[in-house]
């Protein structure tokens, strides 16, 4: 049973999608990678993303940033598309002046909610990384980092406060599986998370850490490569993995 402090999450099941006879395969693409029924959109989304999105040297940089924009709901200026960006449901997407998206990057607002994904000025976004609304909405503020092959999963929202930087392997936020009723499958109980997953301004999380759904980390806060966050981090706190979660305050000038 759901309590105060959790929210239940309902999302569709991929197979379910998938397997849905009373769509087309021309539906069911439309609705996992457009996100629109418009004919229009969908040969938009198509002509771009395979002749522009595999394209390399400064041509293809040139000719994303001059064409990739008008598949977005809002977009600002001198925003960089590298090589294989993977884009689904652009239409919920905001990008703001400046945004980096290097090679292999995949941004998926598919499950969002009203929000979608918006993602400030001056924000890189490195290599691999893969940024996906399952249920919640996601918000980058302006000059966050984002390293290589990071995941950010929003079940219950997240939230990336400017200037900070994150490194490359971390994990944000997610959600988790009802387990009581021992009769049902886990995958077919309830899902829930424990709420959005804020990072306040100018924090730094080291390489491979894992920072759970639910977790608030204060301005100005340190997180030591490797840490399992699985609760609150105040202000102006470096918090290192030991055998346990050690946290201490950061000295201020």
């Amino acid at each position: 049973m759901s309590t105060d402090k959790t929210q239940s999450v309902y999302k569709r099941p991929m197979l379910e999608r998938l397997n849905n006879e009373n769509e087309s395969a021309f539906k069911k693409y439309q609705g996992f990678f457009v996100g629109s029924t418009k004919f229009s959109h969908f040969l938009q989304y198509e002509l771009l993303t395979f002749f522009l999105g595999p394209m390399p040297g400064a041509a293809g940089l040139f000719l994303r940033q001059k064409f990739y924009p008008s598949m977005f709901k809002q977009i600002g200026k001198g925003v960089v598309f590298g090589r294989n960006v993977n884009l689904r449901y652009t239409r919920n997407i905001i990008l703001h002046d400046r945004v980096a998206l290097d090679d292999g990057v995949l941004i998926d607002a598919k499950d969002c909610m009203k929000d979608g994904i918006e993602i400030g000025k001056d924000v890189l976004i490195a290599r691999d990384t893969i940024i996906q609304g399952k249920g919640g909405d996601i918000k980058i503020e302006d000059g966050a980092s984002i390293g290589s092959q990071c995941q950010f999963a929003s079940i219950g929202g997240i939230y990336i406060g400017k200037g900070s930087m994150i490194a490359g392997q971390t994990y944000v936020g997610g959600g988790r599986y009802r387990t009581e009723d021992i009769n049902t499958p886990i995958k077919e109980q309830e899902m829930y998370s424990k709420g959005p997953t804020i990072i306040e301004d100018d924090v730094w999380i080291g390489a491979g850490c894992v920072i759970q759904d639910g977790v608030h980390i204060g301005k100005g806060s340190v997180v030591g490569s490797g840490s399992i966050v699985m609760n609150d981090i105040p202000e102006y706190t470096i918090a290192v993995p030991h055998q346990r979660l050690v946290m201490m305050p950061r000295e201020k000038a």
